[in-house]
């Protein structure tokens, strides 16, 4: 883990930038820099994402009460870190780069990324490491291993002789773990299932949200404008003011009433935030249904540039309920995946968090392909029109809320069902 946090660091310093001067540098060489510079850092992520937060919770003894419970609240100001670097992404940089130049918003961060490389160095000194035993596996060696075992296991009363052969090949005790393993990742590949809905939920943030805002009144303060992108800090900062109470108020509040030690127990965490996530989706759509009859009512449905008289502070709500969603739901998630897969597989644990937000990407993109070519196949408006006025975005939300809502209750099916790897989190 410490490793792949060191590459990953030297990695994300080469942002990508294009040279200001076009006339000594070709534009396919400009291009070719670009896309390699977008390379290193999609490479990077892949690396640091999955590792650096199980590298931080593994510095955690999970075996003493006090470091349990300081572990679980390691996850809620982890999302806040990351809460604060989205708010000054889209707030300052994205305003830097804007009217300063890109080179100067790429620079800062590139500095910015050089000085946490050397805080992380420099607390090398403090950290727990754990030397791999020798001739220990890559994580997916020692994962297929474990599936291969318990295949070859479950096959074992149908073939004496295969049985006998494991048996000679493997201690006891070995089988036996390596089979708990193997149930321990499939036993989470069902809550991964359910939990897809709120990924692409989640993808409408910086999407549909972000277009919703563009064509209302944004005017604060005298005629000050708020840009689109300010919007965005919505999320981001309902997540700011909502960690540090549900860490030192409510957290404190559940556990005397539950008695579990992090309030509720990772999958009732998990399961508010799905259901938080409905809710911000049905708020989103009866918000567009309003704006489309505003529209409506003031002619201005065939005006795509125009703004809609409707302030966008009614966005708030679904903003605010989306970004509460991600301290149950996306906590939840890293937390649960890290600490319910087996020791050596951790890091494949966060990155089964991470594919949830991949994959509700990815599939959020196919939706609106897919319904953007049958809603306009007919020579009638997309639900994706450029012109929103005419398109059918509350549609869109009121879909994605019942796909939350069925993968909601195949959660609670498989919830239900789930047992803990450790007791204690019961």
């Amino acid at each position: 883990g410490y490793a792949m946090i060191t590459l990953s660091s030297v990695l994300s310093t080469h942002h990508p930038s294009l040279p200001d001067d076009t006339s000594s540098h070709p534009m396919s060489l400009q291009v070719a820099f670009f896309y390699a510079s977008l390379y290193l850092i999609a490479i990077a992520q892949g690396a640091d994402n999955p590792c650096a937060l199980a590298f931080a919770a593994d510095q955690f003894d999970p075996d003493h009460p006090r470091e349990c419970a300081a572990r679980s609240s390691l996850f809620n100001w982890w999302y806040f870190s990351l809460a604060i670097g989205i708010t000054i992404s889209v707030g300052v940089v994205s305003y830097i780069q804007e009217n300063l130049g890109w080179g100067i918003g790429f620079g800062m961060l590139c500095a910015l990324m050089l000085c946490a490389f050397v805080v992380f160095l420099l607390g090398t000194p403090t950290y727990r490491l754990y030397e791999a035993t020798p001739g220990t596996d890559s994580p997916f060696v020692l994962l297929a291993r474990s599936l291969a075992v318990l295949v070859q296991h479950d096959n074992a009363t149908s073939s004496s002789m295969l049985g006998t052969k494991i048996e000679c090949q493997l201690e006891a005790k070995d089988v036996a773990t390596k089979k708990e393993d193997a149930r321990a990742v499939l036993r989470l590949l069902s809550i991964w299932v359910a939990c897809l809905a709120y990924g692409v939920a989640f993808a409408q943030v910086m999407t549909l949200f972000n277009k919703q805002g563009r064509t209302l009144d944004r005017r604060i303060f005298g005629g000050l404008e708020l840009p689109p992108a300010a919007l965005q800090t919505l999320g981001p900062a309902s997540i700011l003011l909502f960690v540090p109470i549900y860490d030192r108020v409510l957290v404190p509040a559940l556990r005397r009433t539950t008695g579990t030690l992090s309030g509720l127990t990772l999958l009732q965490r998990v399961g508010t935030g799905m259901a938080l996530t409905l809710a911000s989706m049905s708020v989103a759509a009866l918000v567009e249904r309003r704006r489309l009859e505003t529209a409506r009512e003031h002619g201005l449905v065939d005006d795509p540039e125009a703004t809609v008289p409707m302030c966008w502070a009614w966005l708030v709500p679904q903003y605010v309920l989306i970004g509460v969603a991600g301290v149950f739901a996306e906590v939840g998630m890293q937390e649960f995946f890290y600490d319910q897969m087996p020791s050596e597989l951790r890091s494949l644990g966060m990155a089964l968090y991470y594919s949830v937000i991949g994959m509700g990407n990815f599939i959020s993109g196919t939706l609106v392909s897919l319904i953007d070519r049958i809603t306009s196949s007919g020579g009638g408006d997309s639900w994706f029109a450029d012109n929103l006025n005419r398109a059918h975005l509350d549609y869109f939300y009121w879909l994605l809320a019942g796909f939350s809502a069925a993968q909601l209750a195949l959660y609670l099916r498989f919830a239900s069902t789930y047992v803990y790897s450790h007791k204690r989190l019961r």
